[in-house]
Formats: structure tokens, sequence, C-alpha cells
């Protein structure tokens, strides 16, 4: 059994012990809750006609009921994220053992023209993406997928480092992951962050000073009444008042409260994530930045945050049909919190984009500490600009079952090509995507499947899976050449490792095999490096010409009326095809 399904087994053992003792908790506070219910009834009753009595009775149970309620929002709270992180162990477990195609599997990034994220399955059902993404926000989610398709080779260690640490901070990630995960909001940061930066005031700045006078007097008034020096009259006079001003603003209140009311989950949430941020020390440059950036010298980011959720909640709940009209009538409280927000707006507005993209970026590069951790044997590419562009010993996919998957060894200089033929089902798609992966996730700075790689950082570029399109009137020929334009043009500028799995599939034989010839010695030309798969053995004289082109082969061997694959990569032509073997062997032909 490995170290990480260890771990989060442990996990789950003690996390369900707390949850069940929370369980308990609440059942205690909703019965507690319940007494002070009935004990504030029985008073009413036994003192009715005790106005005085009854008044004192109301309001020491409805501070109390507050208070209850209070206590037991956080006992609720505290339950969701117990059982958030048991989930994220359980999700992790089954991961571990390959079944993840139930997560977000980031469908709406796929891009056919992007650089390679189509063709290597890095996002969709049973992608790399889903694999790897444990982000709870949507822009961490959207900032994830920009990660992997940035297609960017500089600053690699630094990312190396930033991921081993983060990996070695599970208890710090999960918890982090599972708040996240609780965050439930109408507004996405970027939509919080544009409402900010474009709001206009209206709230004059009298109005704070005013309130407070309001409220004074307005306390002074019901004591007044209640010892029964004062009538009533006054006091009824004065609350008159106070819905005459509230009534002056209403309409733009209601107008601000539209959008408050959208935005003050996402406060209430992100507080909590900038609260992890600040608790944490990184060493690393890069997180050590990000945190940074959160970080102030007066007040913590977090308690600035809260105190803004804080004012958004109150607004909202002061809008209450009969209770806010009475306190707002009597405190101008609606008007008060206004101001609040307006003054926090003018202060801090400015720096929310960058509190928000710290929070962004942990949820994000969480996933890949997490990716880390739980492959420990996965090491890091050696980086050095004098290394070959890949030498990987036992590399594998990362997405195939290790108890099944075949390792191969290869290497391949800078501005060599390498041309794959072999059989079909032999193994040279999986290859072709393994060597992409072992690109991308070298560029991201994860550690790759392999027992030893070093690598000189280079842009990764495909063409694997061209189609059609009946919407632009453009046939499968036609996109294929359009692709290979990219990749020209593309390889004019700078260096890219190139795979290409079968050029010109569309059209014939002849005229393919004079094509794929011409192409792959453009191709030579350049300052790139690459893989290209064929079934054309003709392509394979190449080598003989060109030296920086070099032959190998997935084998398939017929032995007893049955097709065996060793998958494994050798130099060489591959002398052996199986499709007239298959055909009959499915009784397709005879």
């Amino acid at each position: 059994m490995s170290k990480p399904i260890d771990y989060y087994k442990q996990q789950i053992k003690v996390h369900t012990q707390y949850l069940q003792a929370l369980k308990k908790k609440l059942a205690i506070s909703s019965t507690i809750r319940l007494a002070v219910f009935l004990l504030a009834c029985f008073g009413v009753y036994y003192f009715f006609g005790n106005a005085r009595a009854v008044f004192a009775i109301v309001a020491l149970a409805i501070i109390a009921f507050i208070y209850l309620v209070t206590k037991h929002s956080n006992l609720q709270y505290n339950r969701d994220l117990k059982k958030a992180l048991i989930a994220e162990s359980e999700t992790e477990i089954e991961v571990l053992n390959r079944v993840f195609h139930h997560l977000p599997d980031g469908e709406k990034y796929k891009d056919p023209s992007h650089f390679y994220s189509l063709d290597i399955d890095l996002f969709g059902r049973g992608s790399l993406y889903q694999y790897i993404n444990r982000t709870g926000l949507e822009s961490g989610a959207d900032y994830l997928a920009s990660i992997f398709t940035e297609n960017e080779i500089n600053g690699i260690e630094k990312k190396q480092k930033a991921i081993a640490e983060l990996a070695s901070k599970p208890h710090w990630r999960q918890r982090f992951s599972a708040i996240a995960s609780l965050v439930k909001t109408e507004s996405s940061a970027a939509e919080v962050s544009s409402w900010l930066k474009n709001y206009v005031p209206f709230m004059p700045k009298w109005i704070k000073p005013l309130s407070i006078v309001f409220t004074i007097v307005s306390t002074s008034l019901i004591v007044l009444n209640y010892l029964g020096i004062l009538s009533g009259y006054f006091t009824a006079a004065w609350f008159v008042l106070g819905i005459i001003i509230i009534g002056i603003f209403q309409k733009k209140v209601n107008n601000l409260l539209k959008h408050t009311s959208k935005i003050q989950s996402t406060f209430e949430q992100f507080y909590k994530l900038i609260l992890e941020i600040e608790n944490e020390e990184f060493t690393t440059e890069i997180l050590a930045e990000k945190r940074n950036a959160v970080l102030q010298t007066d007040v913590k980011t977090s308690a600035v945050l809260k105190k803004f959720a804080r004012y958004l909640d109150v607004l909202e709940q002061g809008n209450i049909m009969l209770f806010g009209a009475i306190i707002n009538g009597f405190t101008l409280r609606n008007l008060r919190h206004c101001s609040n927000i307006e003054n926090w707006i003018e202060t801090h507005s400015d720096n929310v984009p960058t509190w928000f993209n710290s929070i962004t970026f942990f949820d994000a590069y969480n996933s890949l500490g997490n990716f880390r951790f739980n492959h420990p044997h996965y090491v890091y590419p050696e980086i050095n600009n004098n290394l070959p562009v890949l030498n990987v010993k036992g590399a594998g996919h990362p997405l195939l079952k290790e108890a099944t998957m075949v390792r191969n060894d290869f290497k391949i200089n800078s501005e060599e090509f390498f041309i794959v033929t072999g059989a079909n089902m032999a193994g040279k798609s999986t290859f072709l995507r393994t060597v992409s992966l072992q690109i991308l996730m070298g560029n991201v700075g994860l550690p790759v499947c392999a027992e030893k790689a070093e690598y000189n950082p280079i842009k990764l570029i495909t063409s694997m899976r061209t189609t059609d399109s009946l919407t632009d009137d453009e046939s499968y020929f036609f996109s294929e050449l359009k692709r290979l334009k990219f990749i020209v043009d593309a390889i004019k500028s700078d260096r890219y490792f190139i795979i290409l799995d079968e050029i010109l599939k569309g059209t014939n034989s002849t005229d393919k095999a004079i094509g794929s010839r011409k192409f792959v010695e453009k191709l030579v030309g350049s300052n790139s490096t690459g893989i290209i798969a064929t079934h054309d053995l003709s392509l394979c004289s190449a080598a003989n010409d060109l030296p920086e082109v070099k032959n190998y082969f997935f084998d398939a061997q017929i032995e007893n009326d049955e097709l065996f694959f060793d998958y494994t990569f050798k130099p060489g032509i591959c002398q052996n095809m199986n499709a007239s073997f298959l055909l009959k062997k499915m009784q397709i032909v005879n």
C-alpha cells in the first residue's frame, strides 16, 4: 500500500471522529435553542399584561437566540468543512486507483487551434486536467487550465520548488481546498473586481455622524418612554422622521442591494481563504511572493475582507420588512452601513484584484502540489540547456495503471527528428502522448512519470488529431494543411518540439509520400526537434539522406494465430504490419 493512500485513510479516520463529535454538538445546540424559545413563550404567557416584563423577556430572548444561532451556524460550517475534508481524501484514493472520470474534466477549455491541447487529451473525459484538477473555485480552474496551455519554458526550476513545497504541506493544502469547495458565489471574482472598480458612491459624508446622533437620541427617547417620563408620541414622531430620511435614499439603497446581495458570499468565503494564506509560512520564491501580496503592515487582509462581508450582510439583513423598518426608523442603520460600504470601496477596491489573484493562484497550484504528493516516485526533470532535449529512463504515461504500464527509455538531441513506424495498436500514439506529457509537465514544473529525466526546455506543438468542419465548409485535408502551415509559421520564430501523427492522411499514397518527405526536409532545416509517426515506410528512407533523422519502431508479433505487442520503443524500421491479420481475425474479410 502506497504512502499517499495510507495518509488519506488516516485523514478519513481522524475527520470522521471529529464529524461525529460535531453532530452531537449540533443536536445539543438545537435542543438549547428550542428550550430558550419555550422559556420565552412561557415567560411572555406568565407575565402577560406586564408590558415592561414582557419587553425585557422578549429582548433577552432575541439576544440569546441570535447568540445561539451564530454558534449553531459555526458548528454547521465546521461540520461541512469536515465532510469536505473526508470527501477530498476519498476522492484521492479513487484517483490513485485511476477512478477519476466523475471529476470536472475541463471540456470547455478544448481548443482545436491550440498548440497541443486537443491532440494530447489535455482536457475532456479521461484527460490529464481531469486527473490533476482539484480546484474549488471557477477562477482557480481557469488559471490551472491557463498554466497547462501557456507553453512557457521560463522559470521551470522555481515552479518545481513551489510545487514541491506545496506537496510537503498536505494538511494545509487539503484545508484550503476544502474551504474553497464550500464557496458558493453568485458573481465571479472578476465580476466583483469590476463592480468595485466602477462603483459610483451616492451617500453624503454627513450621513454616518447623523446616524450615530440619531441612534443616541432614539435610545434616549425609548428609555424615557419606558420609564414613563416622556410621552410615546415624541418617540413615534422621531421614528416617522427616521423613516422619511430613509425614504429619501431608499431607491439608491435598493439598487446597491441588488449588487451586494450577489457578492456578499464571495467576501464571506474569500476572507477565510486569505486567512489560510496569511497563517502559513512559505520559503520558495513564487509562493512567498504570492503570500506577501496579501500581507499588510497595519491590519490583516482577512480582517479587512471579513469586515466588508459583515457590512454587506448587515445591509441585507436590515432590509427585512418589519424588523428592518423598526431598526432603520430609529437608527438609520441601512444608511450608516451604505456609508461604511462606500468608505471601504474607496479605501480597498484597488487592492481587491491582487488579493483575489493570490487566492486563485493557490487554488490552482494546490492541484499541482497534490499531484506531486500523490506521486512521490515521479522525478523532477534535471533542467540544463546543454543537455539533450529529452533523455528519459523508464518513461510512462501518467494516466495508465502502473501495474500494467510498459515504460520506455529514449534520448533525443536538439534538432533531431525520430520517424516512428509500427503496427496498429502497437503503442505509437500512446508513446507520442507520453513524450508530449513529459514536455508539458516539465514546462509546468511538475514531476514526470519516469525513473530519471534530463530536459532542455522547449515549447511543444503537435498535429495528431485533425478534423474536418462542415460548418466552415472545410475538408479534412485542408484542415490538416492549415495545421501544418501553423507549425511552419511557429518554428520560424522559436524552437519547438514537434509531434506529428501520420502526415497528410487526407491524400493518396503517392502524393502523401512525396509531400511527407518534403515536409520532413522542411522541419529538419529548422532549429526544432521532433517525432513523426507514420505507416508509410518509404518515409524512413529520409534517415539515409538526412543525418538528423533516426528511425524507431514499435513491433507486433503473430504467434499461434494470436497478436502480441510488447509496446517497446526500438531503433529501426517496423517490418510487421497487422491490418490484414486483424481484418481476417475479426471476420471482416476472408
